[in-house]
């Protein structure tokens, strides 16, 4: 029997957040922090010093995601257990984060004992998710996956054009000012308009826009939902 205590490491670009968790963890007898970092490059470094049977990680980190360093902590050590406190409660993120190998996410407005609690219980081998929710958080990432296959596969079907005038709808600007804008006529926007929604597979010029602004091919401009009222 193994009696030796379980090596967390702690990831988070906040060095308040890292330093309080390991004082609270360094107060478990079974527990030892093996290493503070803040960014992916300062993790990698405190693995190849030594493995971690645990690690706690933030997703957004100054060097990148944390998505790719649960994926570096899986291949260096594929029994690691990875938990995920961040800050960002968009719900995608526990479905990535699980789909990449972690065993669960919590908040950072979690009170820190449950934080704590949850560390213990992976250091037991204990899960965070229930193997019903894993599935269907697995079965989450994957139609996300597909439908963002699809969508960029929609995306490159568009013409240069056709790309121009969606930056053009983002700008907020009705069929006559696209027109004057690129130096064609009404009618060509408006055929270049039902071509665009037609590949997009949206019925409205609003649907088209919500798509793009969704995939980052624009960016919103101010005056565009105003505009968007008023046509």
């Amino acid at each position: 029997m193994n009696d030796d205590p379980a090596r967390v490491l702690l990831v988070d670009d906040q060095t308040a957040v890292r330093e309080a968790l390991a004082i609270a963890l360094e107060q478990e007898s079974d527990i030892t922090v093996i290493g503070l970092a803040g960014t992916i490059a300062e993790a990698r470094t405190c693995l190849a010093r030594t493995p971690a049977d645990v690690a706690v990680t933030e997703l957004d980190l100054p060097d990148g995601s944390g998505l790719d360093l649960i994926q570096d902590l899986r291949h260096l050590r594929p029994l690691v257990q990875i938990l995920v406190l961040t800050a960002n409660s968009d719900r995608f993120n526990l479905v990535h984060a699980v789909a990449a190998g972690a065993a669960g996410v919590l908040l950072k407005t979690a009170p820190l004992a449950e934080i704590v609690t949850a560390v213990r219980r992976l250091c037991a081998g204990h899960p965070l998710v229930d193997p019903v929710e894993l599935m269907r958080l697995l079965q989450i990432s994957t139609q996300h996956r597909t439908e963002q296959k699809s969508a960029r596969a929609a995306l490159s079907r568009l013409t240069p054009r056709e790309r121009e005038i969606l930056a053009a709808l983002a700008q907020g600007l009705g069929d006559k000012e696209i027109a004057q804008q690129l130096h064609i006529s009404h009618e060509t926007v408006r055929t270049h308009m039902v071509n665009l929604l037609r590949k997009l597979g949206v019925e409205s010029r609003l649907q088209a826009l919500v798509f793009a602004v969704k995939q980052g091919v624009v960016r919103l401009e101010p005056a565009t939902i105003v505009s968007s009222r008023s046509s």
